[in-house]
C-alpha cells in the first residue's frame, strides 16, 4: 500500500446517497446513522480459511514477497496452487501468470541543478531539489533549458482549465504547484473543492508535462498540499522502479523532480515576485504562463536492471455473458528483506497486503461454491504495487480481458484486522455510482458509509484501483473503518494510529494471533454481494458527471453495444 495514514483521524459520517452540493443522484434509501445505539453483529464468518492464507503469505518463508526474488517465486507458486485448487480458469494454457516487464533505475550520480540568468546559483541534490529520469537510459543531461512557471500544470477540459494554453514548452523546464486549484481555494465549486482530483497528483503533472513536450518538470513542494514533508520526497531511497514500454520511456520528460518552497522562492524573487503572488495569479482564472528568465541544467547517471515479475490472474467464466467481466484485485507484493537488520530481516507485510491477497483467494473460493454467475468474474493479484502501482498499471495497459467490457472492479489493500466495525469507509466517495450498490448492502448489515477524513491527500489515486480508474473503469476501494461495534471509534482510531506508528512498511507488520478477522469477514460479504449483484445484472456503472474519468468511460460505451 502506498503511504496513506488516513485511518488515524476521526471519521466524518457521510454517505454517497446523501451528498450535498456534489450533483450526485439521490435515492429513496436513507443511510444508517452514525449514532446507532443498537448494532446486530452479522456476516462475520465469510471464509474461515482467510486466517490461514494471511498467516502463510506473511511468514518468513515467503521472504517479504519482493518482485523478481525467490520470495516472488514462492508467492506466485502458492497463488497458482490455490487458484488451481479452487478451479479458476487459467489465462495462458495451464498458467495463471501474466508476465510484467520492469526496470530498476538506480541514479548513482545526480549533479546539483545549475541556474543561470536572472539568478546565477546552484541547488543541492536532496537538500534543495530532487531530480531523476524515468527514461531507460544510462544517463540524461538537461542543458540550459529555459524555465517557465505554468501554474498548476493542469489541462482539464471538464473544468475549463488549461495552464498550458498558447504555450510551446518544447525543450523547456516547467515549474508548477502541487495539488489543484480546488484545494488551494477550498472552493467546493472549483475542481472538487478540498478533495484532490487526479489533476492534483504529482504523477499527472509529470505525465502532462511530457505530453506538452517539456524537457523537464519540477513541482514546488509544500507540505500541506502535498500531504507529506520534504523528507518523504528527498530522503528515502532514490531507486525508482518503472514499467518498460516499447520506446524505453523516451516519451517521458528527460528530468522529473521537485524543488523546495525555499528554492522556488529564490527563483521567483529573482523575477521580482514571490510564491503567494504567483499562486494568486495561477488561481485568477486568467492565468498566463510566466517566463522565469533563467535556464536550468542538471545531469543524472543511472545503473539499470531489467526485471520480469508476474501478475496472477484466474477467472470464473460467466454463464450468459462470458465476455463481460467483474474484477477483484489486490497486490501480492511487499518490501522483501532488510539484510542490515540481524534481529528481524523480513518485511512480512501481514496487513499490507497479505490480508488483501488472502481475501481475493477467499472470495474466489466462495464464488466457486455458488451458482455460476452470468458475467465472468476475474481475480487479479498484481505485482509491484509498492514500487509504484506497476503491476496494476501493466494490467491496465495490457488487459487480459477488455477494460471496456469490464463492468467494474473492487480493490482490496489492507483488510480490517481489528474486529467488526459499524462504519464502512469509501475512498473517493462521490465519484462513481458503483458506491451506491455498496451503500445498499452496507445498510443491510446495519452499518453506515463514511468518507475518508482527508480526501485532500489524494488517497483515491494511491492504490492499485487508480490504474484502472485512469482507463475509465469504475472501481471501488472501501474497507471497514474505526467505529468498533463494542469499543467505539476512539479505540478503533487508536489501533490504526498504532499500526501506522509501529508497523507500516516496517518489519513489524507481522501476523498476530490477536488479529480479529471478523471485521475482514464482514467486509468480504459486502465485496461478494456487490460483485454478485454486478455479475448477475445488466448494470454498467459509471463515474458521476464532471468526474475526470467520465469521458473515458463514455467513449468505451460503443464497444459494449
Amino acid at each position: 500500500m502506498k503511504p496513506h495514514h488516513w485511518f488515524s483521524g476521526t471519521l466524518v459520517a457521510t454517505c454517497c446517497l446523501a451528498l450535498t452540493g456534489c450533483g450526485q443522484p439521490s435515492t429513496e434509501s436513507t443511510p444508517a446513522s452514525a449514532n446507532t445505539t443498537e448494532f446486530e453483529l452479522i456476516d462475520t464468518e465469510f471464509n474461515p480459511r482467510l486466517a490461514e492464507y494471511i498467516k502463510t503469505l506473511s511468514s518468513d518463508e515467503f521472504q517479504g514477497r519482493a518482485p523478481a526474488t525467490a520470495g516472488e517465486t514462492k508467492t506466485v507458486a502458492y497463488l497458482e496452487e490455490h487458484f488451481n485448487r479452487i478451479g479458476l480458469k487459467p489465462i495462458d494454457g495451464d498458467s495463471y501468470k501474466q508476465p510484467v516487464s520492469l526496470v530498476q533505475i538506480d541514479p548513482v550520480q545526480v549533479s546539483a541543478m545549475t541556474i543561470q540568468g536572472a539568478l546565477d546559483t546552484s541547488f543541492a541534490y536532496r537538500d534543495e531539489m530532487m531530480a531523476w529520469t524515468t527514461r531507460v537510459v544510462d544517463g540524461v543531461e538537461l542543458a540550459d533549458s529555459d524555465m517557465v512557471f505554468v501554474g498548476y500544470g493542469i489541462v482539464a477540459p471538464e473544468y475549463n482549465w488549461n495552464d498550458y494554453e498558447g504555450l510551446d514548452v518544447e525543450g523547456k523546464t516547467v515549474v508548477m504547484f502541487v495539488n489543484d486549484p480546488g484545494y488551494a481555494t477550498q472552493n467546493p465549486e472549483l475542481f472538487n473543492g478540498n478533495a484532490m482530483t487526479y489533476y492534483g497528483r504529482w504523477t499527472y503533472k509529470f505525465e502532462e508535462a511530457a505530453r506538452q513536450g517539456a524537457a523537464a518538470a519540477l513541482i514546488i513542494h509544500e507540505t500541506e498540499p502535498a500531504s507529506y514533508g520534504w523528507g518523504v520526497v528527498a530522503h528515502g531511497s532514490p531507486v525508482k522502479f518503472d514499467l518498460i514500454n516499447e520506446n524505453k520511456n523516451m516519451d517521458r520528460t528527460k528530468i522529473e523532480g521537485w524543488i523546495t518552497a525555499e528554492t522556488a522562492g529564490r527563483i521567483f524573487s529573482a523575477n521580482d515576485t514571490d510564491i503567494e503572488a504567483l499562486r494568486a495569479q495561477a488561481l485568477s482564472g486568467a492565468f498566463k504562463p510566466v517566463p522565469l528568465n533563467m535556464t536550468a541544467s542538471v545531469s543524472v547517471k543511472n545503473n539499470l536492471r531489467e526485471l520480469t515479475s508476474s501478475n496472477v490472474v484466474g477467472y470464473i467464466e460467466g454463464s450468459k455473458y462470458p465476455d463481460e467481466y467483474v474484477l477483484y484485485m489486490a497486490h501480492w507484493d511487499h518490501l522483501g528483506m532488510d539484510f542490515s537488520n540481524p534481529q528481524n530481516q523480513v518485511f512480512n507485510g501481514a496487513q499490507d497486503n497479505a490480508s488483501g491477497t488472502g481475501a481475493v483467494i477467499a472470495l474466489a473460493e466462495y464464488f466457486q461454491q455458488q451458482e455460476q454467475p452470468e458475467r465472468s468474474i476475474v481475480f487479479v493479484l498484481v505485482t509491484a504495487e509498492e514500487r509504484g502501482l506497476l503491476g496494476s498499471a501493466w494490467y491496465a495497459a495490457n488487459p487480459v480481458f477488455p477494460l471496456e467490457k469490464t463492468a467494474a472492479a473492487i480493490n482490496m489493500d489492507v483488510m480490517n484486522v481489528y474486529g467488526p466495525m459499524k462504519d464502512m469507509v469509501i475512498v473517493g466517495l462521490g465519484n462513481t455510482d458503483l458506491e451506491e450498490i455498496l451503500v445498499h448492502y452496507t445498510e443491510q448489515q446495519g452499518r453506515y458509509a463514511v468518507q475518508e477524513p482527508n480526501p485532500e491527500a489524494g488517497i483515491a489515486y494511491r492504490s492499485d484501483h487508480f490504474s484502472l480508474s485512469k482507463q475509465g473503469v469504475p472501481i471501488l476501494y472501501a474497507k471497514g473503518g474505526n467505529d468498533h461495534y463494542e469499543k467505539g471509534a476512539e479505540w478503533g482510531a487508536a489501533q490504526r494510529a498504532e499500526y501506522n506508528r509501529c508497523c507500516y512498511h516496517k518489519v513489524e507488520d507481522e501476523w498476530s494471533d490477536d488479529f480479529d478477522l471478523r471485521g475482514a469477514q464482514q467486509d468480504m460479504f459486502l465485496y461478494y454481494r456487490v460483485g454478485s449483484h454486478l455479475a448477475n445484472s445488466r448494470i454498467w456503472p459509471n463515474w458521476y458527471p464532471g468526474n475526470e474519468f467520465r469521458a473515458i468511460r463514455d467513449a468505451s460505451a460503443e464497444a459494449r453495444q
